[in-house]
């Protein structure tokens, strides 16, 4: 009896440790794995954004995948967090120092930026009634298809350009320090 007990306890830990570790989601081996980009300003303040980045795996993505004229999560999974420690200007709108999240509206030939205020949400939890600012996006096509949806910065005196690049789209922004 002793025997059957002590097997019965160690099976229910072990199905228990095991439940915990597949509970823990292990994102690195997500379809669409992390990704993070950073704009550094020449005083030490940072623009950090993170990403889960889709694959394109052969599919339309603007006007498919991701449908025109309705808000996307820019990544896949979680929410992308936009963090900041620098008060900015985008847009010509004002984004005061902290972190929210950071949401797209393609469309075909221009597209609009959200900053929202709500963070800690699953990607597709949007709440429009939280965005801070929206600001237009300048759209361009690339040279050459990339698969693996991208975030990045390219810094510049008092700012930076962020890039969304995915498929033969472009979408980008000017960022200001204020």
């Amino acid at each position: 009896m002793k025997r059957f007990i002590f097997t019965s306890l160690t099976l229910a830990l072990a199905l228990t440790a095991s439940s915990l570790s597949f509970a823990q989601d292990d994102k690195s081996k997500r379809p669409s794995p992390p990704a993070s980009a950073q704009c550094k300003f020449a005083d030490g303040k940072t623009i950090t954004v993170d990403y889960s980045s889709p694959r394109a795996k052969g599919r339309k993505i603007y006007g498919g995948l991701v449908p025109f004229g309705k808000e996307w999560r820019t990544g896949a999974n979680d929410a992308t967090t936009f963090v900041t420690t620098a008060n900015l200007t985008i847009g010509g709108k004002d984004v005061p120092a902290g972190k929210y999240t950071l949401y797209t509206t393609p469309n075909e030939k221009s597209w609009t930026l959200m900053i929202n205020k709500q963070t800690g949400q699953w990607g597709t939890d949007y709440d429009a009634k939280q965005d801070l600012l929206h600001a237009e996006m300048e759209v361009s096509a690339l040279p050459a298809a990339v698969e693996n949806f991208t975030i990045s910065f390219h810094e510049m005196g008092k700012g930076c350009h962020i890039y969304l690049d995915w498929e033969k789209t472009r979408a980008a922004a000017e960022i200001s320090e204020k």
